[in-house]
């Protein structure tokens, strides 16, 4: 049998034993009163109604755990059947409040009754009514003392219940707690590592810029000194040529001579001295 299945046959069970036993608690509180105790009678009647409330949450509990389990049975058939177990169920619990509400009706009237059957009783003379009159304050005493004890005990059980109630929805709001903090570590751990891998890469873009920096300074020096070395090489040709022709013109040195020195030092000095200046015939 599936798990949902068998919950319900479960609830199914609990459902009678609290339908039995709430109506034996209405059965009381109707009888309440007719065996001509009405003082001691209605006494218990607090005791009797908390019995009958107990009962009537229990079958509300039940209601509200059938509902949610309803919807989680396997076949159509079953949610079916489940859904009119929990319209009866409501019909019942209807019916049982009505009764409890009608019982504790004939028990005020059967203790009103009772109650002015002992009174002119007491009032009565002779010594049967003050043997009455003893042993009903006596039986009132104690009574009285055990139903304040019985209503002490109902308040510090439902008082336990909802401690219980609290303890567990602490308990799971702490699991929760502690498994979203398990989740967010798991995410923490995954940033960390991302984290270090990024701060990797960060140290070798630094280092790789510096490199860069590094070839382009280089590159750029070497490309300046050469610039500056063709520039000086190309001043100094020209200065040169300047001086060839300044001499020329001034006809302290003739081309004739040029030829000559070119041909003592070779194709060298000729290269070195450059291509011979333009002569121009003074007029």
């Amino acid at each position: 049998m599936d798990e949902v299945t068998q919950a319900v046959e479960n609830l199914k069970k609990e459902w009678n034993q609290a339908v039995s036993q709430l109506e034996e608690s209405i059965a009381a509180i109707r009888s309440c009163g007719k065996t001509g105790k009405g003082t001691e009678e209605a006494n218990s009647l607090p005791r009797l109604n908390g019995s009958a409330q107990d009962a009537l949450q229990l079958l509300k509990s039940l209601q509200f755990r059938l509902d949610l389990l309803a919807q989680q049975l396997p076949t159509f058939e079953e949610v079916q059947s489940g859904q009119a177990t929990l319209e009866s169920w409501d019909e019942q619990y209807k019916k049982l409040r009505a009764s409890l509400r009608n019982a504790n009706l004939q028990a005020k009237e059967n203790i009103r009754k009772a109650a002015q059957e002992e009174r002119e009783l007491l009032l009565g003379g002779g010594e049967e009514s003050t043997i009455r009159r003893r042993n009903l304050q006596t039986k009132t005493g104690m009574t009285s003392s055990a139903e304040s004890i019985t209503e002490s005990l109902r308040r510090s059980r439902q008082m336990m219940v909802q401690e219980v109630e609290r303890s567990a929805s602490t308990l799971a709001t702490f699991d929760e707690s502690t498994s979203v903090l398990r989740k967010a570590e798991g995410e923490y751990q995954g940033h960390r590592s991302l984290l270090s891998r990024t701060r990797g890469l960060l140290s070798t873009m630094q280092r790789q810029d510096v490199l860069d920096r590094v070839i382009l300074t280089a590159g750029f020096i070497i490309f300046s000194l050469a610039v500056l070395y063709v520039v000086s090489r190309r001043i100094g040709l020209l200065t040169l040529q300047r001086k060839l022709a300044d001499a020329i013109r001034s006809g302290s040195l003739s081309a004739e001579d040029i030829v000559a020195k070119a041909q003592q030092h070779g194709p060298a000095a000729a290269d070195a001295a450059g291509p011979a200046p333009p002569i121009y015939d003074e007029l």
